[in-house]
């Protein structure tokens, strides 16, 4: 947990204590009636502000700058790595919160608290462990407004953070919630005195929480214990039965610790394995997950690690591995942590790989290290379109519809009775639909035989660069292809030798947008605020913006003329290499644009499913037909022209 600053420098890491940490817990139940891995299900975020440990003010994390590396993420007690609980099987963002379900498959005490606590009625709450990238603090007497509500300032907005995992917590900040028991039904609910009310503190968790016991009628306690002591004789047989003589020391360690049968039979399978030869003796340190993260974007140089990785990680990194990590080592390293003792990565491949694959830790640490390198690529292409586009969240890949700025809202007299007229939406609208595009690549059995750390960071960049070259390629695609959008009937084009970029081309194309109407023959009353050009007249738009006076060439005739620009500094100027490529519809070298700011009145929409404006990266075991790890990564996105008022094009010629 970071520690708490007294000035108001950002930490980079949080460990939120969420409200409304609703949890359910199931012990599922197979056809056979055999008890299989328990369930849970949890809303892990609301989307509201909370005091959080090492943050001087609330901090509000940004849903839709939440990075979910994977669906697979680890679930612990406490943020404790040591004190595993179980996995993720979907973490998604669904109306403004952040849910999340999985199963308990860690077989530690830790899980069997969380799961026989939450059947006897214990309140578990829910907590989130993310790392920020980007946050921003609104000081006080500013607004903000994030995930659909408005905060006053001062408070810490996280427009980028990566999700690392979710944790059960026994006390959040409010210890108002309390405990009834339902005779003979399933649930046992606890429920705050008030869940409508406003939480008192920022930090509570004061919604309700289920926890969902076996299905049947309630088993009366005495019958209860008796089971669970015939439970425990047969796991300790089962125990005895699979280390036989030979291991009794590992029998010993399995029911001291409460291990299940099937983990004390992968003990004995492994200290059964011949040892690879030239083994080294004495303890090993085995890093963080963190620092093994550090390591890999280090020896990768991925741009702004530090922005990654608290100090202390990037440190315990460098000092470890000195940026010279491989995936060989990164691979021994994850297996290391999981009780595999061989030192050789080639002499036991398989073994290495079936170790450092029986954890969550590697799978989420190749998923965070290979999403690192994605936005890396990603972040490193052209990105003018977010100049010029507003950004919708849709919920669904259903077509959305919006109705253009034309409906009568402008208010009327009210008159002696109080009743108000009803505004009318009107009829123009326009439609917009996310769609999924993605890549997958694979780390093969040669790549780790080559040590070939750059499976695991060049891959995944060309990747990132891949997903932001498709994003541009949809978005200048739907702009440049405006031959019906931009045209004089719509009073937002002209064309013409006087249309050329130059004080009185952009005089004239300023007057063109102001004598903008909407379809009741009113001043729309927006401002244009971009300049937008194609590379070659990038230069001299942003002279025209920049110089306080143009001298003309009056070829030796004196002629009085005035000289000051009175569009300096007026517009900010956006340039992109589409406009002028030949690969596009409607491309010029001479057309130019003048827009409004498009949180204003947008010419073009991107709307981003569940508001993930960046790729998303997942790990897992190849099939059974590859011989290595795979990865992939997908992007949810749909572009659409919107109000053909919001801008004028000038074509720059004749």
């Amino acid at each position: 947990m970071p520690v708490r600053r007294k000035d108001d420098t950002i930490p980079d890491e949080i460990a939120l204590v969420c409200s409304a940490g609703d949890i359910r817990i199931e012990a599922a139940k197979a056809d056979d009636g055999a008890e299989t891995m328990p369930r849970f299900s949890m809303v892990a975020y609301t989307g509201e502000a909370m005091k959080v440990d090492g943050w001087k003010h609330p901090v509000v994390v940004d849903l839709a700058g939440l990075a979910i590396p994977s669906q697979r993420r680890p679930v612990r007690f406490g943020h404790d790595m040591n004190a595993g609980v179980g996995h993720t099987e979907r973490v998604a963002i669904d109306g403004g919160r952040l849910v999340a379900e999985g199963v308990v498959s860690r077989d530690t005490s830790a899980a069997r608290e969380i799961v026989i606590s939450g059947k006897r009625g214990f309140p578990w709450q829910a907590s989130i462990g993310a790392s920020v990238a980007h946050a921003e603090l609104i000081r006080a007497g500013k607004t903000v407004t994030v995930n659909g509500r408005t905060f006053d300032g001062p408070v810490y907005v996280a427009h980028r953070t990566h999700l690392g995992e979710i944790s059960f917590v026994d006390l959040g900040a409010d210890g108002s919630t309390s405990a009834q028991i339902a005779a003979k039904q399933e649930t046992i609910v606890m429920d705050d005195s008030n869940t409508n009310a406003t939480p008192p503190n920022a930090g509570t968790d004061s919604t309700p929480t289920v926890v969902t016991a076996a299905k049947g009628d309630e088993t009366p306690p005495i019958q209860a214990v008796r089971k669970e002591a015939a439970d425990e004789l047969r796991r300790q047989a089962g125990i005895r039965k699979v280390c036989g003589e030979r291991y009794g020391e590992i029998a010993a360690k399995a029911v001291e610790e409460g291990w299940t049968v099937e983990k004390a039979e992968l003990e004995v399978l492994r200290a059964s394995r011949p040892k690879a030869p030239g083994v080294i003796t004495g303890g090993h340190d085995v890093p963080s997950a963190a620092v093994l993260e550090a390591a890999v974007c280090i020896a990768g140089r991925v741009e702004g690690a530090d922005k990654h990785f608290a100090a202390p990680i990037l440190e315990a990194a460098d000092k470890r591995f000195r940026g010279r990590i491989g995936l060989q080592e990164l691979l021994l390293e994850a297996a290391w942590a999981n009780g595999y003792d061989g030192r050789s990565f080639k002499a036991d491949m398989r073994g290495v790989l079936q170790a450092a694959f029986s954890t969550l830790s590697l799978p989420g640490i190749l998923s965070n290290v290979a999403n690192k390198f994605l936005l890396d690529g990603f972040e490193a292409v052209e990105s003018s379109w977010r100049a010029i586009a507003a950004i919708r969240n849709v919920q669904d890949f259903k077509a959305v519809t919006s109705y253009r700025l034309t409906g009568g809202f402008e208010y009327l007299e009210v008159g002696p009775t109080g009743e108000l007229k009803h505004a009318s939406v009107g009829e123009e609208s326009f439609t917009n639909q996310a769609r999924t595009y993605g890549r997958m690549f694979s780390i093969t059995r040669e790549h780790m035989i080559n040590d070939d750390l750059g499976a695991l960071t060049a891959v995944p960049r060309r990747l990132g660069r891949g997903a932001a070259l498709k994003l541009n390629d949809v978005f200048w695609s739907a702009f440049m292809n405006n031959a019906a959008f931009f045209v004089a009937g719509n009073k937002n084009y002209a064309a013409g030798a006087g249309t050329a970029l130059g004080i009185d081309s952009l005089s004239q194309a300023e007057e063109l947008f102001f004598n903008q109407t909407d379809a009741d023959g009113n001043p729309l009353a927006v401002d244009p605020m971009i300049l937008l050009t194609p590379n070659a007249l990038f230069v001299p738009a942003t002279q025209l913006m920049n110089s306080t006076e143009l001298r003309e060439d009056t070829g030796g005739v004196a002629k009085k003329f005035p000289t000051s620009n009175p569009h300096a500094g007026k517009f900010k100027v956006a340039r992109s290499s589409y406009l002028s490529n030949p690969k596009y519809t409607g491309n010029s070298t001479k057309a130019w644009y003048l827009l409004s700011d498009p949180n204003d009145l947008a010419t073009i929409e991107v709307a981003f499913l569940n508001g993930r404006e960046q790729p998303t990266v997942e790990s897992a075991d190849a099939d059974f037909n590859v011989l290595g790890i795979q990865v992939r990564g997908y992007h949810d996105f749909g572009v659409a022209l919107q109000e053909f008022r919001a801008g004028v094009k000038m074509k720059g010629e004749a």
